[in-house]
């Protein structure tokens, strides 16, 4: 499957100097003055596409919604996963077309600001009304039972589509009319909108702990400071510092991927040792003297992947439970970029459960079972290289370079 990439016009908050970003970056270094910035917002970004109206045109922004991630469901047949890729209208309107189509695709956006001109129409559809219309796309047509779902990896986003009314509603882009004759008593002007209070935020990108310059690839959600040898990822408006380590490899040209290793409270069914684990996965093992004492842990990717790749490593490495011998500073070489919210991976533990959990009829339980994480660390695993294939020959994980790079604009 495709998946889109948006392209945004920026300007250096230092110099203003221009700039075009991906969706998913968020580290900007200017090429100008140097500055290195952290894009950051409250809630989710919001962009525009430029119009091209006659002058003197009064411009409507129509607001859609953009909705992208992996969607995992659990059957009696296994996990389903899939890749939602939607727009719809946050304002629902005959008037106006259902969807973005492919011009949010074509064309470069811009950040949306309190002085951006137009009327901007104040949204009515929520963002949960928004997973829920995905959600129901992808689930219509598979039967019940449903054991557990979940969305991984989203990324949600509003963005601004122009217009302008005459007699019909006209697209301010390619000034062209969307709508048929309209009704001469309706007064679009009625309908609920005006100045975006909204900008765009930043974050200096400055270690809190020392004040050096945090370094990370342009797309990273977690950026290293090589002078107190410290990991920070955004939260909100600030950076929190997260507990990392690495496990070495055996040879030296290995490529570092980021995964998140979890404890978490489990309550439903008992799983808070490695003994647990063998039981509720049904291993072909004997619970050996010690593993009592042994603590569970989940781990997840930390970096974005296709999903059926994600659940395979999920998986095989939660099985694996990987020692505790990870060096406490980051690896030298070559080091994949975290791009999976912490969060994404704390709502990925139940369907990681349902992955491994044994016999089929325990999945009737996952309803019942609640899944807490208590505390979170970022371990970087090696993967050796081959000519396109990366692989883990201890924990039996292994992908592409053809696919990593796909996986960087889900």
């Amino acid at each position: 499957m495709n998946v889109s990439r948006l392209l945004i016009e920026h300007q250096c908050p230092q110099c203003g100097a221009p700039a075009t970003l991906e969706e998913t970056e968020r580290l900007f270094t200017c090429p100008f003055c140097r500055v290195r910035s952290y894009l950051v917002t409250r809630d989710y970004f919001r962009y525009l596409l430029q119009h091209a109206a006659p002058a003197g045109k009064p411009i409507i922004f129509f607001p859609y919604w953009r909705f992208k991630g992996s969607f995992f469901v659990s059957l009696p047949g296994g996990i389903k996963p899939r890749i939602v890729d939607v727009s719809q209208q946050a304002v629902p309107s005959p008037l106006f077309p259902v969807s973005l189509g492919l011009r949010s695709q074509t064309l470069k956006l811009r950040f949306v600001s309190p002085e951006s001109d137009g009327v901007f129409l104040k949204p009515k559809v929520s963002s949960k009304d928004l997973r829920r219309v995905a959600e129901d796309m992808f689930t219509a047509s598979i039967p019940e039972p449903l054991f557990a779902k979940a969305f991984i990896g989203e990324t949600l986003s509003q963005i601004y589509s122009p217009f302008y009314v005459t007699d019909k509603v006209f697209d301010a882009v390619l000034n062209r009319p969307v709508s048929c004759a309209l009704p001469e008593n309706l007064d679009i002007s009625r309908m609920e909108g005006g100045k975006p209070n909204w900008r765009i935020e930043f974050l200096p990108a400055l270690c809190p702990n020392c004040g050096w310059d945090l370094q990370g690839e342009r797309n990273a959600l977690a950026l290293s400071c090589k002078n107190c040898n410290s990991l920070w990822m955004n939260r909100g408006m600030t950076f929190d510092r997260l507990e990392f380590g690495f496990f070495p490899s055996e040879t030296k040209d290995s490529i570092y991927f980021p995964f998140y290793r979890i404890q978490a409270d489990v309550s439903g069914i008992t799983l808070g040792s490695y003994a647990d684990l063998v039981k509720v996965a049904n291993m072909a093992k004997v619970v050996q003297k010690g593993w009592e004492d042994k603590p569970f842990r989940f781990w997840t990717p930390a970096f974005k992947i296709r999903p059926q790749d994600f659940l395979f490593f999920s998986r095989n490495l939660t099985l694996s439970q990987p020692p505790e011998e990870e060096i406490p500073q980051l690896p030298e070489g070559e080091i994949l970029p975290v791009t999976m919210p912490m969060e994404d991976a704390v709502e990925s533990l139940k369907i990681n459960l349902a992955s491994f959990i044994k016999p089929p009829k325990m999945l009737q339980a996952l309803d019942r079972i609640d899944i807490n994480a208590r505390s979170v660390a970022l371990v970087y695993v090696p993967f050796e290289k081959t000519a396109n294939e990366l692989f883990q020959p201890a924990f039996n994980l292994r992908t592409t370079k053809t696919l990593l790079e796909y996986a960087k604009h889900l």
